[in-house]
């Protein structure tokens, strides 16, 4: 369950707690009132009964008594969700902490390596996990002896740092919009019209109103200059941001994830700076070299998230 995107699937797990997902079905979060008329609508398509057991995975913190979904109107109540929806039973999970789940158990050809060397995870230390959609996802796997143990995180909410003086000079119009800053301000589908914003403002240029997707499509294309500026700062910016995540979790490796990212893939690669934004840490620049760094590539990685944790959570 995202901002924008709402999506079902049934799943199975083998003995091991891996998953198998069937058909996935994806709803606007915007076209419904609720989670559970947007579970009526679920039940609706999908043919035969269903299972009394569900597993979400929320854009939002979930040890509250109400959980509103990150940039949503959604409001749920997990005492009663079980009821509210007619199950037996319902976990939770936040959004990242699945794609933790996820990153735990997908092979390694669908967590091809974007930068620095080729090596296995650590037995022994953290992963970090991140990834922009509608907002900034992060999330840790802490392995111990080489069984993962999945930390959830609101990391996207930190405090944007600039580090040269464009930057600063963004931060200060940003500081009008929202007074404090957070990094998912910048590092989301919608930190990129944030940026173009703020570009335009300061290059005395007219700002054009973009849809998030229009201005993305344009970034991405190269048909609009600016738009191609913006997309090249927030590339800098999430090389910043994932090196500090990297050395505050325990620097081993770091894993991007997210339908963005892989939008994104060659551009970061081949043409942003990226992975100079990720590496230059002052005296651990060194350290930060040996970091591999991952893009997770299955195409519904919250899904198959939200089906692993099933396990460990009921445990």
């Amino acid at each position: 369950m995202g901002g924008t995107n709402a999506r079902f699937a049934r799943a199975t797990l083998d003995a091991d707690g891996v998953p198998t997902l069937g058909t996935v079905r994806k709803y606007k979060v915007a076209d419904y009132p609720s989670l559970a008329a947007c579970w009526r609508a679920y039940q609706r398509e999908e043919s035969g009964d269903l299972p009394d057991r569900l597993s979400i995975a929320f854009a939002a913190p979930i040890a509250r008594e109400t959980i509103k979904l990150t940039n949503s109107s959604w409001m749920v109540r997990p005492a009663s969700l079980a009821a509210d929806l007619g199950l037996a039973c319902v976990r939770l999970v936040n959004d990242f902490e699945a794609v933790a789940h996820a990153v735990a158990r997908l092979p390694m050809r669908d967590l091809p390596l974007l930068f620095g060397p080729e090596k296995p995870f650590p037995t022994d230390g953290g992963v970090t996990i991140l990834g922009p959609g509608t907002g900034l996802g992060v999330g840790l796997v802490a392995f111990d002896d080489g069984v993962p143990h999945i930390v959830a995180t609101e990391g996207g909410h930190v405090d944007f740092a600039p580090l040269d003086a464009l930057e600063g000079r963004i931060l200060e119009l940003l500081r009008a919009d929202f007074v404090r800053v957070s990094t998912e301000r910048i590092v989301s589908g919608p930190g990129l019209n944030n940026l173009y914003k703020a570009l335009a403002t300061l290059s005395h240029e007219p700002v054009t109103l973009w849809s998030d997707a229009d201005l993305w499509a344009a970034a991405l294309d190269g048909s609009n200059p600016l738009a191609r500026s913006a997309l090249e700062r927030f590339c800098l910016s999430y090389g910043a941001v994932a090196g500090d995540l990297a050395l505050a979790h325990g620097p081993h490796q770091v894993v991007l994830a997210g339908g963005l990212t892989q939008r994104m893939r060659d551009f970061l690669v081949n043409q942003s700076g990226f992975h100079s934004r990720f590496t230059a840490k002052g005296r651990y620049e060194g350290l930060m070299r040996t970091i591999p760094v991952r893009l997770a590539v299955h195409p519904e990685i919250g899904l198959y998230g939200a089906a692993a944790a099933w396990r460990e959570k009921k445990a």
